[in-house]
């Protein structure tokens, strides 16, 4: 007779089976927070009274609030596949357009910003146009209007900055609110809300996410793969002109030159975004997650002494590492499902 096997030593066998798969899961879904938690516990031991000061935190938000909106920015079209590298150039525009048009044309503020955000709608409009009607690479279409944009940008300024604007005490800029908490970082915060629950909850979103796994797919089950790209295109150009808003009232001058330096930061952050939370694929929370550890973990290493050009070998690097990580992600993910399929 064959050997029976003793359900206790099954029972016992089981969880040691199980751990390192749990373990895995536990880092693919975990592991940005808990670097998250590292950083701020290492550079908190190392500089006290600076890196975990309310001036520093403050700062922090406010400086990266642009980089975190622009990084939602970027996730929504990257979630159907699709690159916008228009985003950073984007950004320029609209921050040299909301004050340019107070300073040199008279406007209102509330004009200028609505002015902006209509122009931002027909910019994210035509990158869609441009990839669903004309079938051009998003990496090519987006670049190209990118390009145009800067020129829009220094033809308007005249390639000097403008200077002279009150919009910082009225719409964003470093007005506070409840216990120091500035008021970019509520306006990210409920962007993020917002794109969480149309992403994670709403069929548009999760639309998105089909599309971005398999287009052919997303077609045979009903979903107008055209029509939510556009969409995605146009989400991303809001957002990208509500980052150059903040921009400009958080700095008060427009510089034509501003913009581009961000689009690298703000890609970094999805793709890293990307290997957490969600692994394999974009989402807000992991978006998020990453722009506060690249911001924190500069901070950290600018008070160790670092000098300024070491930001651009970081951002660099970490984008690198985010797309090694996020390709890594994808895959185990498609095996995963491929296995559950099984």
């Amino acid at each position: 007779m064959p050997d029976q096997v003793n359900p206790a030593q099954t029972a016992a066998i089981r969880p040691i089976a199980r751990s390192p798969r749990r373990l895995s899961d536990f880092v693919a879904i975990y592991g940005l927070a808990v670097v998250f938690l590292i950083v701020m516990a290492v550079f908190g031991v190392l500089h006290p009274t600076t890196f975990l000061s309310a001036s520093n935190i403050n700062s922090i938000l406010v400086g990266q609030s642009v980089t975190a909106m622009l990084a939602l920015a970027e996730m929504i079209p990257l979630a159907t596949k699709q690159f916008d590298l228009s985003v950073g150039y984007h950004l320029g525009m609209a921050q040299i357009l909301v004050i340019g048009l107070q300073v040199q044309n008279g406007l209102s503020w509330p004009l200028s910003i609505l002015i902006v955000l209509v122009l931002s709608v027909i910019v994210g409009a035509l990158n869609g146009f441009l990839v669903t009607r004309f079938k051009i690479d998003s990496f090519i279409a987006t670049m190209g209007v990118g390009t145009l944009l800067y020129g829009v940008s220094n033809w308007y300024s005249g390639g000097q900055q403008i200077v002279g604007m009150d919009l910082a005490d009225r719409f964003t800029g470093l007005t506070e609110i409840y216990r120091h908490i500035p008021l970019p970082a509520v306006y990210v915060a409920i962007a993020a809300i917002l794109l969480w629950v149309v992403t994670e909850r709403l069929p548009v979103g999760r639309s998105l996410y089909v599309i971005g796994a398999s287009t052919r797919a997303a077609e045979l089950t009903g979903i107008r793969v055209q029509r939510h790209v556009m969409g995605a295109f146009i989400a991303s150009g809001v957002l990208s002109g509500v980052a150059g808003i903040m921009l400009g009232s958080i700095l008060q001058t427009g510089t034509p030159s501003v913009g581009p330096e961000y689009l690298l930061p703000a890609f970094a952050a999805t793709l890293l975004g990307a290997t957490s939370i969600k692994p394999g694929r974009v989402n807000v929370l992991g978006t998020l997650l990453a722009v506060l550890i690249l911001a924190f973990s500069f901070s950290g290493v600018q008070q160790l002494g670092a000098a300024f050009y070491v930001q651009y070998f970081f951002n660099g690097g970490i984008l690198i590492v985010a797309v090694g990580l996020s390709v890594y992600a994808s895959a185990r993910r498609r095996r995963a499902a491929a296995k559950g399929q099984a």
